[in-house]
């Protein structure tokens, strides 16, 4: 069995649920994702499947990729990614995955790009209070004191500074999941997924359940 298929987030809405309470929740459209490409332990030393998900025009894609997607139809992807499986001989190229695997009720680790907000001071980036607001104050947003005394004289590798705040790979573990719509490829999850709309995201059996 495989164990994840990739989507994209369409947004956040609201349902409410049969007691009547409103649930935040995210929309995503989820595969159909195509097999590019077996890989097996024999012959790449690991079991995964390589998947396309998204067509688009072959001549947006380099020949080289043109060739290898050849294989699988010769329909062009905007995305390829691997995902790990069991046994890699229970599929073959061109076959579509759909959200057939996934049930209303279970939980999915769901894996996505967060947003790049740029550089960014200690307030915004790591959530530091900050100094007083008040007239004649000379310490609003600064990080304060970062170094060490005399030994050893230097900033701590890990220290919380200002720098580039977003833009890098978030996972979100054990999101319910609240409707699925097959007949348009939706899976509907309670509470918040990484990334902008239109945004890659990767939906995989949970690796840990609490």
């Amino acid at each position: 069995m495989h164990r994840g298929l990739l989507g994209r987030k369409l947004g956040m809405s609201s349902l409410f649920s049969p007691e009547g309470q409103q649930v935040p929740v995210t929309v995503l459209e989820v595969g159909p994702c195509v097999v590019t490409q077996v890989k097996t332990l024999a012959t790449d030393g690991y079991d995964a499947l390589q998947v396309g998900f998204v067509e688009k025009r072959a001549k947006r894609i380099t020949k080289p990729v043109q060739g290898h997607l050849k294989k699988s139809g010769g329909q062009a992807y905007a995305f390829l990614k691997e995902i790990s499986v069991d046994d890699p001989s229970e599929y073959t190229l061109g076959q579509a995955l759909t959200i057939d695997m996934f049930q209303v009720g279970e939980r999915v680790d769901i894996s996505g790009v967060s947003k790049g907000r740029g550089f960014s001071g200690v307030v915004k980036r790591w959530g530091f209070s900050g100094g007083k607001a008040t007239h004649g104050s000379m310490f609003h947003r600064a990080p304060g004191s970062v170094g060490t005394s005399a030994t050893p004289s230097k900033i701590i590798k890990g220290r919380k500074m200002p720098g580039h705040y977003g833009n890098s790979r978030v996972t979100v573990r054990n999101l319910e999941i609240v409707d699925i719509r097959p007949d348009q490829h939706l899976l509907i999850v309670k509470g918040a997924v990484p990334g902008c709309r239109s945004g890659l995201v990767e939906v995989r059996k949970p690796k840990f359940t609490s």
